[in-house]
């Protein structure tokens, strides 16, 4: 007896032990990973301004990347049929009802080819609460081209892009970015002048 219940002393101290590295590790890895969400954001000065353009909404009204000088963007590209894009959409939905009071908003672009007849039904289900408009392939070219969906990049107060993320991401990433361009002040004022809208991007 003496003999089998020093071994199971052993065995649960060793689960503990395990037990306790794993948290240790597990601990690690989110602080590593906050810390990599957060050094994700350019510095202010590294920022190139981002390309503007005029798309139309569901109701046919002209949206331009202008109207939302002065506020925090995340700029998502996605499309009806794109799976990982149906994971973010419930974060966006929740970032816009969350942060839309303190200067933020999201831009959902739809790159489908069936254009609105798929997008409008998908919005209407997914009862999404943000601006989307309807993406071509001269809005992905002006973007650096979109090889992937999703896409997104997230647009400081100046208009200049501060992220750039392909691909799936975590949630804790999008929000550690989101509030850390929320907190920081718009510029001087000396901000670059707006370049045309490229033909075609209408």
């Amino acid at each position: 007896m003496g003999e089998r219940g020093n071994h199971l002393k052993l065995s649960t101290r060793t689960r503990l032990i395990a037990v306790a590295l794993l948290f240790l590790l597990l601990a690690a890895c989110a602080s590593s990973a906050e810390r990599t969400a957060r050094a994700t954001v350019k510095p202010a000065q590294d920022r190139q301004t981002a390309p503007v353009f005029a798309l139309k909404d569901m109701n046919g009204a002209t949206v331009r990347l202008s109207d939302f000088r002065g506020k925090v963007v995340l700029l998502n590209f996605w499309a009806t049929w794109c799976g990982p894009c149906k994971f973010e959409i419930p974060w966006f939905i929740e970032f816009e009802q969350a942060n839309k009071d303190r200067g933020f908003a999201v831009i959902g672009i739809s790159m489908d080819e069936e254009g609105w007849a798929v997008v409008k039904p998908f919005l209407a289900e997914w009862n999404v609460n943000y601006r989307t408009l309807l993406g071509n392939d001269i809005i992905g070219q002006l973007y650096g081209g979109i090889d992937a969906l999703p896409t997104s990049f997230l647009i400081d107060r100046d208009g200049k892009v501060a992220s750039m993320h392909q691909g799936l991401i975590s949630k804790s990433t999008y929000q550690n970015e989101i509030q850390e361009l929320l907190s920081a002040q718009p510029g001087d004022g000396s901000r670059p002048a707006v370049a045309p809208v490229p033909a075609g991007a209408k």
